[in-house]
């Protein structure tokens, strides 16, 4: 099992439209890096939803429910998606502002790359983020 950090702009898709819908097509990714780690995703991998914008913040965890596939609004090989599943929101959300002050994050590509929106999170990473969070794997 592979765990991703999804960036999502809250005032046109959030955590809590996910929640409603129970699942969702993850789509809209553009970057050619991050279309290459949704290339690589597997059934089952967990991801942190994150907030954009103002809120800058991890929100909820969710689960791929799908092997990547060609995003069938667009009929372009070149562009990933795959189906998301909210599983529960964090019980304490966690701060861009937090991670970067936290010195456990030496590398984390949400702080090398930040312009991506779809980031590998390293099971160390994963482990301090649910740590933050107040959750339980």
């Amino acid at each position: 099992m592979a765990y991703w950090l999804l960036k999502t702009e809250p005032e046109n898709y959030s955590y809590f439209d996910l929640e409603r819908d129970g699942s969702t097509v993850w789509d809209g990714v553009n970057n050619s890096l991050a279309l290459k780690h949704l290339r690589t995703m597997f059934l089952g991998d967990l991801a942190l939803i994150y907030h954009t914008g103002k809120e800058r913040q991890i929100i909820g965890l969710a689960e791929i429910v799908s092997q990547p596939y060609i995003d069938p609004a667009l009929n372009d090989s070149k562009r990933a998606v795959v189906d998301v599943r909210a599983l529960r929101k964090v019980n304490q959300p966690v701060t861009l502002a937090q991670i970067k002050q936290d010195n456990k994050f030496t590398d984390f590509d949400l702080l090398r790359l930040p312009r991506l929106s779809v980031v590998p999170v390293w099971e160390v990473y994963w482990q301090r983020l649910f740590e933050l969070t107040n959750n339980t794997n």
